[in-house]
């Protein structure tokens, strides 16, 4: 049970880290104002330290901005309305997936897991635990309500890391041409549901049609990083432990060294 826990948990996890992306720059044609935001460029933006001092008349700004792009309870809204629409379906996308790809994906050769055709991780779990999508979908409720109150918890935090964001990559100039567009009618709406449409059953269906290729592709992703660390020495087996070694990982642990 505590391992189905925690692959509903990992999911949603992943699920609120993939709507928690603030929007990049982009350009907003409306007919009640027409704005173009230049964003600094990627080099300029590499060598402004994060540290660096900001204009406080600017920040002020990127405030107001923010304040239209996330305002407060945005993150209840996203896990309320649209987070759990989302993760039941990636769910149901894992079950369907081959178990040679699930075997794959955790690095089993499949010559030694030598899996039915077509056999999927639904009928695996059918067996192992009956209930696993009873249990699953029970859990769920309980996980939202806790990660809701958590995210709005969080919530200042990100709006400040967004102003600073916004003030360092805009110009007082572009600030002002947002938060003048952003005050109108249609930039009201559009500031309003800028994150919310990341939560679109149109957007969301993309995202459901990703997750069995990229577990396809997976092993192929993973040979290129082997490929990439084979030049590092190997790691260590006990064997190769040093007695300091061995102490020393045994205080780290609380274990008993032996």
């Amino acid at each position: 049970m505590l391992k189905s826990t925690r692959r509903t948990a990992l999911a949603v996890c992943l699920a609120a880290a993939c709507l928690a992306s603030p929007l990049h720059a982009q350009q907003v044609d409306a007919p009640a104002a027409t704005v173009t935001v230049v964003a600094v460029p990627a080099a300029e933006a590499a060598t402004d330290p994060a540290t660096a001092p900001i204009d406080p008349a600017r920040l002020e700004a990127a405030r107001q901005t923010v304040q239209y792009i996330f305002p407060a309870g945005t993150y209840a809204r996203m896990m309320d309305r649209s987070l759990e629409g989302m993760v039941k379906p990636m769910m149901d996308s894992l079950g369907k997936l081959p178990l040679k790809d699930m075997a794959a994906l955790a690095g089993v050769d499949e010559q030694v897991v030598a899996t039915k055709p077509g056999a999927t991780l639904d009928e695996l779990m059918a067996i192992m635990d009956p209930a696993f999508k009873e249990r699953t979908a029970a859990t769920m409720p309980a996980m939202f309500k806790a990660m809701g109150s958590l995210f709005t918890e969080f919530e200042p935090v990100m709006q400040a890391s967004l102003a600073r964001a916004y003030a360092r990559r805009f110009d007082a100039r572009q600030l002002a041409d947002l938060n003048a567009f952003f005050a109108t009618p249609t930039g009201t709406v559009y500031a309003g549901n800028s994150m919310m449409i990341f939560t679109d059953p149109e957007v969301l269906g993309s995202m459901q049609t990703f997750m069995p290729t990229m577990m396809k592709r997976m092993p192929e992703i993973m040979k290129g990083v082997e490929a990439e660390l084979a030049r590092f020495p190997k790691r260590k087996s006990y064997k190769d432990l040093t007695p300091a070694d061995r102490k020393r990982i045994a205080e780290l642990l609380g274990i008993k060294e032996k």
